[in-house]
């Protein structure tokens, strides 16, 4: 690609996502009829709500958010740094607010981007959806409100290698394996976090994980740009 681009003004970011509860039998009545109305297009005939109710955190009314990672380089002209950070925890509403801190005082200018790897399908509006039902005011990169397309300041690297292709869909794994970049699933994917979470109560392995997957959004756009790769000793965790 030849277009010019700031690295030093994108905020690179991504999420994990869990059920809003452990157990369907946890969710009111009401919120198991409306879970069982929402996925029935997507169930098969032989599953029920509850035997699907593992795949709820995909979805913002369902779900809640336990990790958003965030990366960018405060230094990309001569020696790189690329920072990493991560808001984590049980109380979503705290994250979401620290989050919207950095977004509000750190990343609002007009010409800060947000970039993950299919974060206009998922990530952008998870989170202003989570945001809105925790009456969280929008920072002005997420309220896209009466915005044309191409006012918003959003990247998406699994857009960008569409190249117009619209009915196409490549997977972040499948995106790094074939450009060469190491891949950040060396120990979970994304089917597994609940679990892990839930069950083994290991909120540090996700952030972990959260983390790797941020650096390979970024590696993957240095990579759409035809930059070198991210060295381990420019990536600095704070």
């Amino acid at each position: 690609m030849n277009t010019k681009i700031d690295f030093k003004k994108i905020l690179f970011l991504d999420i994990e996502t869990v059920p809003e509860v452990e157990n369907y039998q946890d969710l009111s009545e009401t919120k198991q009829e409306l879970f069982s109305l929402k996925t029935q297009y997507q169930r098969k005939e032989d599953f029920t709500p509850e035997e699907f109710y593992n795949r709820a955190g995909i979805w913002a009314e369902f779900g809640k958010i336990i990790c958003i990672s965030v990366g960018f380089f405060s230094d990309f002209d001569s020696d790189r740094v690329f920072r990493v950070k991560s808001f984590y925890g049980d109380d979503e509403h705290q994250l979401l607010e620290e989050f919207n801190d950095l977004l509000n005082n750190h990343f609002n200018l007009s010409n800060n981007l947000l970039c993950a790897h299919n974060g206009k399908e998922f990530d952008f509006p998870y989170i202003a959806r989570r945001m809105i039902i925790h009456q969280i005011d929008l920072p002005k990169s997420l309220n896209l409100f009466g915005k044309k397309p191409w006012e918003i300041p959003h990247l998406d690297t699994m857009e960008l290698w569409k190249f117009g292709d619209y009915k196409h869909y490549t997977s972040l794994k499948l995106m790094t394996h074939i450009l060469g970049i190491p891949s950040p699933k060396d120990d979970i994917d994304g089917s597994q976090v609940a679990d892990v979470y839930y069950k083994e109560k290991n909120l540090e392995r996700i952030v972990s994980y959260c983390e790797k997957d941020t650096i390979a959004v970024v590696q993957l756009l240095l990579r759409l740009y035809n930059f070198d790769l991210l060295n381990d000793d420019e990536v600095v965790k704070v």
